[in-house]
């Protein structure tokens, strides 16, 4: 996925994207109030040329905005070429207010490390829709394993201002299979606990072959369904099992401003809690050590 943005999950694991420990996020909850992020947003807005807002401003109905891809760039100019320094420092500061105080030291480790060979933080592209300090406006950044967004609450229900992607290809496409300096292999270890916690017969649900493709947006696709789903039902586990889940869900959201992990648990369980699912995958389990590299949860929100 350092190529192409189109591969299928299957077709980049032929290649060898064990590397790539990674998560969509779909949009889950509205953010309440604009964060600090969003006024810097603002700033940025203002600080823009008349060819700098042709190359980046867009329409709020732009087909772009909620666009989300694990390798991508919203518009073909890096920023460090459209943007001047003080603007770029913007930029960061955007993505920095973006993250919790107590995680975004690996967010950056990730980030730097897996856009180093394209030039870094400059690298990546950015796309402002609507107009900044109106009810409607978006930021978005985008590049290797990396798509953000703040809106101050524009899309209505939606955490995060849509759906993201993060991810760390921490040694290449070849990790070991404990991913050693995986920033986001502590969520897999999580969400192992829960399956080391159920008995033969939940294993037996909650296992399957495969999973299925990665497919940009369509992957995070919101199907409002509460059964059928992939995997095993949280409402067939125990309480003690429950907890576990809960804590998969909460590592989860760990990397992100606090604002957004609220309101995003808030929405989850609005949902219901007991209709989320859990699935893991036999086929693509790293160095066949029964420690599961691939697996999913998926709920009606």
């Amino acid at each position: 996925n350092t190529h192409s943005s189109s591969l299928s999950r299957r077709d980049i694991l032929t290649r060898g994207v064990q590397a790539v420990t990674a998560g969509f996020l779909a949009p889950a909850v509205a953010e309440t109030k604009a964060a600090s992020s969003e006024t810097l947003v603002q700033q940025l807005y203002g600080s823009m040329d008349e060819a700098q807002r042709k190359t980046l401003c867009f329409a709020w109905s732009d087909p772009r905005r909620l666009k989300v891809d694990n390798n991508w760039h919203i518009t073909p100019q890096k920023i460090r070429d459209v943007l001047k320094p003080d603007q770029q420092d913007l930029v960061r500061e955007i993505f920095d207010k973006l993250h919790s105080d107590e995680y975004k030291s690996e967010v950056w480790r990730q980030f730097d490390h897996d856009n180093k060979g394209d030039g870094g933080f400059g690298s990546a592209s950015i796309a402002i829709f609507g107009e900044p300090g109106t009810k409607q406006f978006e930021f978005v950044l985008t590049g290797r394993h990396c798509t953000r967004r703040c809106d101050g609450d524009s899309e209505k229900g939606a955490a995060f201002g849509g759906p993201i992607f993060y991810g760390h290809a921490a040694q290449g496409f070849n990790e070991k299979p404990d991913h050693p300096g995986n920033a986001y292999w502590y969520q897999a270890k999580r969400a192992n606990e829960v399956f080391q916690a159920l008995d033969g017969k939940q294993r037996e649900i909650a296992l399957l072959a495969e999973s299925r493709d990665e497919d940009g947006n369509d992957t995070v696709k919101l199907t409002g369904k509460t059964k059928d789903l992939e995997g095993i039902s949280v409402s067939d586990l125990s309480a003690d099992q429950k907890d576990l889940v809960k804590k998969v869900i909460g590592d989860l959201l760990k990397p992100f401003r606090q604002s957004e992990r609220e309101e995003s648990m808030k929405y989850i369980e609005a949902g219901g809690f007991d209709n989320l699912h859990m699935a893991f995958f036999k086929n693509q389990d790293v160095g066949k050590d029964g420690v599961w590299d691939v697996w999913q949860i998926e709920g009606p929100n």
